[in-house]
């Protein structure tokens, strides 16, 4: 069903999380009015659901098995990894042998990022504490961490904590999008689709997941963002991050 089009009386950029239904509508009606495009745009692109994803070490793998391949394979190699832990938490994957993460079908680069990960929880990292932060900070304190680059930090940001800037621009299906809404020649690099974003700061997040309805319309139903009104470890749903 395309989405609703902006009402006719625009709010107020929105200053909370994008957390729940009003809110998103709110941001995207904002959105609406910095840019007429993104406004025709949610006329014919399906309504973007309500994403979440969890704010623990659950969700950060989920993203890191999410990374450059597809959304069939990320939720197989998941789901054998949770299905072999009982529970992906620090405690299960710092007790779990290499052979394990290997035998689900993990890299060898993805399991050396899950180790990163519990060794930054071992030294203090607080992924609860990350939503009492500017984004500028929470970005910085994830990146900080080996194998976390800019596509698994934003995205973690936009879904767990509901920042309304946080943008993906490394992400396949946005940049996808961006060719076809703006008949770009070829699909837009990650810096190419940051460039693009800057007009609808503070708001390139919110523009990301109406780009990424426009894509899931455009190609018939196939993934392109988390599908679930809250993605767990056992409701996993896709991103594909660009190579």
């Amino acid at each position: 069903m395309p989405a609703r089009p902006c009402t006719a009386s625009v709010p107020p950029v929105p200053q909370d999380r994008i957390l729940t239904r009003a809110a998103l509508d709110a941001a995207l009606d904002a959105l609406c009015a910095l840019d007429p495009r993104m406004a025709e745009l949610r006329r014919v692109a399906p309504e973007p659901p309500l994403r979440t994803l969890s704010p623990d070490l659950a969700g950060l793998v989920w993203l890191v098995n999410s990374q450059l391949i597809s959304v069939a394979a990320a939720r197989a190699i998941h789901g054998r990894v949770e299905a072999a832990l009982g529970a992906i938490d620090h405690a299960s994957l710092c007790a779990a042998s290499d052979e394990l993460f290997l035998a689900a079908g993990m890299s060898r680069v993805k399991l050396r990022t899950v180790r990163a990960l519990c060794a930054a929880v071992d030294d203090g990292l607080d992924l609860a504490g990350l939503h009492a932060l500017d984004e500028e900070a929470a970005r910085a304190t994830l990146l900080a961490i080996p194998g976390v680059g800019p596509w698994t930090a934003d995205v973690f940001l936009l879904f767990t904590h509901g920042r309304a800037d946080a943008f993906p621009g490394g992400d396949v299906a946005v940049q996808t999008a961006l060719r076809d809404v703006f008949g770009l020649e070829s699909r837009p690099d990650r810096v190419e689709a940051e460039r693009i974003a800057e007009r609808w700061r503070p708001l390139r997040g919110v523009a990301a997941q109406l780009l990424w309805a426009y894509y899931l319309g455009a190609r018939g139903g196939r993934d392109a963002a988390p599908a679930k009104s809250s993605v767990t470890p056992s409701q996993p749903a896709a991103l594909e991050e660009a190579s």
